[in-house]
């Protein structure tokens, strides 16, 4: 059985998701209304509709309602001023219920039958009472979700170490997986504080080049190690993965020299 499938995003540059086009004349940059666990949302066509035969997950997709009217898109942006105003009530009685937990920002559907408010906290919160209270005086649904530093990072953008916006908000549609190793491969200090992201985990750009900078370090001698120069040889005290170059430490008595030299130009035992 062929499907229509579409690719949407709720917001510009963010993580996108299937949904079944429901045989509606879609095109890449249409404002549509999805059906989603959420209630009803407002998101953007990123991608033209595509006809797939037996797709894989085609029982997990939901539907694409409608194109967006004008008053769809308006209702959006009335609800976006009143994220806010909900994420101040939830501040307020989180205080009067002495919970340690910080609000990061509050999410209301379309419909605005459902809000979900994402918070922080270093432990466990028993918040059963604090969504009494939002419930009776919002008048609709309510679900808390405690999310971790990374999530928030994403959720509220900010400046990363590079001066650009930080990529989980901007671009990046998934985590990038990144290692101390990732670190190491690119010759890149090992402070804790070089290598963080806002969110206090190691930064997901480590992952970008590292496959790059790894086949460039097999090719490279050790630190430490005798390679065979034009000038003798000589012990490798640096190595310059992005020009491809090795800094070799010449010792004459009491005095010594440091020559820099192409990789092709010295010769080395790879063991």
């Amino acid at each position: 059985m062929q499907i229509d499938k579409v690719d949407v995003s709720y917001c510009a540059g963010g993580k996108t998701y299937s949904f079944l086009a429901n045989n509606l004349p879609l095109k890449k940059g249409d404002a549509v209304v999805v059906d989603t666990s959420r209630g009803s949302e407002l998101a953007y066509v990123v991608k033209d509709v595509e006809y797939l035969d037996n797709y894989e997950y085609e029982s997990q997709l939901k539907k694409v309602l409608r194109l967006a009217t004008k008053e769809d898109i308006e209702q959006k942006q009335k609800n976006l001023i009143r994220e806010k105003e909900i994420q101040k009530i939830a501040e307020k009685f989180s205080k009067e219920l002495k919970l340690d937990l910080k609000i990061t920002n509050a999410e209301l559907s379309l419909d605005q039958s459902k809000v979900v408010i994402n918070f922080t906290s270093s432990e466990r919160v028993d918040f059963r009472e604090l969504v009494k209270k939002l419930a009776g005086t919002l008048k609709c649904r309510i679900e808390l979700h405690q999310i971790g530093q990374r999530v928030e990072t994403q959720l509220l953008g900010g400046l990363g170490p590079c001066g650009r916006e930080v990529c989980c908000s901007g671009f990046l549609k998934d985590f990038d997986h990144a290692t101390i190793k990732m670190a190491k491969n690119q010759g890149l200090s090992l402070n804790p504080t070089k290598i963080s992201g806002l969110c206090g985990r190691l930064m997901c750009c480590l992952a970008y080049e590292n496959d790059h900078y790894s086949q460039i370090t097999e090719k490279m001698p050790k630190i430490n190690s005798i390679v065979t120069t034009k000038d003798g040889e000589g012990k490798v005290v640096y190595n310059n993965l992005l020009k491809q170059t090795v800094d070799v430490k010449f010792e004459h008595g009491d005095n010594f020299e440091i020559i820099n030299y192409k990789l092709e130009e010295i010769t080395f035992s790879k063991d």
